[in-house]
């Protein structure tokens, strides 16, 4: 089904590694301070690849759960990390639905440790204190996930911390803001209904080149430790 958007922006990129290269562009004074990047899987991913190897960065994963709200499984109303951090959208922070978030909560846990291994199972997470952290993803609809990100970085002592995102909502680049040291949106539009149509090629990402990311990150991480 095609979707037609009232935005300038619509069809902007050949796919994800247009955008990351877009973005390492945007992102270009960070070169040479080996920031740590950190892509949402899985589309993210593909762009943090590009801006870590652009930027001569450390890349790893930033693992994030949707929540859901109750019956509503396809209204998303927050996000956990891998950190037990919980964020809920504005609205629902206050909501007595989020008394039923702890099975929820407690199953997404469960996903994101499974995912962790699948994805890097020779290597442990970045440790981000002390550093500059750049969290990336192809598209940012409501924030809930990338924020939830950002909050815990916040929490763990990194340098700074910079969201970087292909397109998003207006709401969401102001809501990311707030969370964020800085915000590097390449469109932010008001009529946005889904990422894809920002993309001339949005195929699916899987966990296997996700994977494959992360093994080739650990080599020239070695490679450049050896030199």
């Amino acid at each position: 089904m095609k979707i037609e958007l009232d935005s300038p922006d619509a069809g902007r990129f050949q796919d994800r590694r247009d955008a990351g290269y877009q973005l390492a562009w945007a992102l270009k004074g960070y070169r040479g301070r080996r920031p740590l990047v950190l892509g949402i899987p899985r589309g993210g991913m593909v762009l943090a690849d590009v801006i870590a190897r652009e930027l001569g960065g450390d890349l790893d994963v930033a693992l994030v759960r949707k929540l859901r709200a109750p019956n509503h499984p396809d209204l998303s109303i927050g996000a956990i990390t891998e950190s037990g951090l919980i964020f809920l959208i504005d609205g629902w922070d206050a909501s007595p639905a989020k008394i039923d978030l702890k099975s929820q909560a407690a199953a997404a846990m469960s996903d994101l440790r499974q995912q962790r291994r699948l994805l890097s199972p020779a290597s442990d997470p970045f440790d981000p204190a002390g550093r500059t952290v750049i969290i990336v993803d192809d598209g940012v609809v409501t924030g809930a996930s990338m924020g939830s990100a950002l909050r815990a970085l916040q929490a763990t002592g990194a340098r700074s911390v910079i969201a970087a995102v292909a397109i998003a909502s207006r709401d969401s680049v102001e809501s990311l803001k707030r969370e964020a040291d800085d915000v590097v949106c390449l469109a932010a539009t008001d009529s946005f209904y889904a990422v894809s149509p920002f993309f001339l090629n949005f195929a699916e990402v899987t966990d296997y080149e996700v994977a494959k990311f992360l093994r080739d990150a650990t080599r020239r991480s070695r490679r450049d430790r050896a030199v």
